[in-house]
């Protein structure tokens, strides 16, 4: 890890992407200063109406007339397991689909009995050098899931590790709950029982030992069912947690408006997304986070409705789906040239779909994916002459400088 200074002082010569106009669809950088004292952004703005006191209180930081843009936000990942699915990205490319390859005990459930056999000290060495190349993009807020584990032990080492990461990188981790992942094979013919398992023994321990922020659950053919998914929801709605939901990536299980009933923060993948899904989304307030990375993999070949949730205003988010068999991507500006070119999203699209709708998928549209007065200071100086290079180079990791937590990190780990 990169030493860490304090970003305290004013920030000068600097081109501020312009979220608003951002939100518009437009693409606006203007000249501007941020100042931040005590880890928070104090002012940011045109340096010709800075308070005087912010202009004199602490050191000043040359920002090299660096593209500013708030710290990117990484909102469904699978970021802590163990082992690798290298020889399933084989068995695809040589015919077989996902649902076959998962039946025949591969997929989650292989990385299920490579997460059980881990300790925590293993999930933790194994994870970080994943999390340091996502932060070397400019990702200054993650979602981590557990659903690995898939039993108490295993599902609580997985979520402590997600706590650890936060804790020794200085990045904010939203942890979500995702025991109904798949069906352990203890509990083969018997769904129903292991939703037992998940709702009234795993879910309130960990939620007691203050592991989850959020609950997911996967809604699938070869997941969990309407029925069973809604028992995870009330489960967590008892709780006071948040849900959210893998919904419509491999048929539509009308999943979203089930999920939307519940006020998900959002839902994720929507490959095949119904009307009902997205007026339901609509009128829930729900994100649509779209995963690129899993779609490519898996060769995919149904579009997300794009247009149809763009009509909507259902706000689009955009993340890595870091996981170790449908999308071990490790980059979240590679998605952005991914969701361009693939789900056809505009570069304002999807910059948005990594600052502010990636924030508020995760219940953090307070405090992150903008840069506001009173918020903490997360954003990044991109050596880069205008904001589309974010979403156009591939392969190249841009030189930047990322402001973390208040904390100046060189080179972004």
């Amino acid at each position: 890890m990169n030493t860490q200074f304090s970003a305290d002082g004013l920030w000068h010569r600097l081109r501020l992407l312009d979220m608003q106009a951002l939100l518009a669809g437009e693409l606006c950088t203007s000249p501007g200063v941020i100042a931040v004292q005590g880890g928070r952004i104090t002012y940011a703005g045109p340096a010709e109406v800075l308070p005087a006191g912010l202009a004199a209180a602490g050191p000043r930081h040359d920002g090299g007339d660096a593209l500013v843009t708030p710290g990117l936000v990484d909102c469904h990942t699978h970021l802590v397991y163990g082992g690798q699915r290298a020889g399933e990205f084989a068995q695809r490319l040589a015919g077989a689909s996902y649902e076959e390859i998962a039946r025949a005990g591969g997929g989650i459930v292989s990385t299920v009995r490579a997460t059980r056999e881990a300790s925590e000290e293993e999930l933790l060495a194994a994870a970080a050098p994943r999390l340091e190349q996502l932060l070397a993009d400019g990702v200054t807020a993650i979602e981590i899931k557990s659903g690995y584990g898939l039993e108490l032990a295993a599902e609580r080492r997985q979520l402590r590790v997600a706590r650890a990461l936060g804790e020794r990188y200085g990045v904010t981790v939203r942890t979500t709950f995702l025991g109904a992942h798949a069906l352990p094979p203890e509990f083969a013919g018997r769904a129903d029982d292991y939703i037992a398992q998940v709702c009234d023994h795993m879910l309130p321990a960990l939620a007691d030992e203050g592991l989850v922020d959020a609950v997911d659950a996967f809604c699938e053919r070869i997941g969990f069912t309407l029925a069973q998914t809604e028992r995870v929801f009330q489960a967590a709605e008892r709780l006071g947690l948040p849900v959210k939901l893998h919904a419509e990536q491999l048929s539509d299980m009308d999943g979203a408006a089930l999920a939307a009933r519940y006020g998900a923060l959002s839902c994720d993948h929507v490959e095949h997304l119904s009307p009902r899904g997205i007026a339901a989304m609509r009128d829930a307030g729900s994100v649509a986070v779209l995963l690129p990375g899993a779609y490519y993999a898996l060769r995919d070949t149904h579009l997300p409705p794009v247009e149809a949730l763009r009509e909507a205003g259902v706000p689009l988010a955009v993340s890595t789906d870091h996981n170790p068999g449908t999308s071990p991507a490790l980059s979240l500006l590679l998605m952005l040239n991914m969701a361009c070119t693939l789900f056809r999203l505009t570069v304002a699209e999807a910059l948005a779909g990594v600052t502010v709708h990636a924030a508020r998928a995760l219940g953090l549209q307070a405090t992150h994916g903008r840069i506001a007065t009173g918020v903490p200071a997360n954003f990044v100086l991109w050596q880069l002459q205008e904001p589309a290079e974010l979403a156009y180079w591939f392969g190249q990791r841009p030189a930047c400088r990322v402001v973390r937590q208040g904390r100046i990190v060189e080179g972004g780990r």
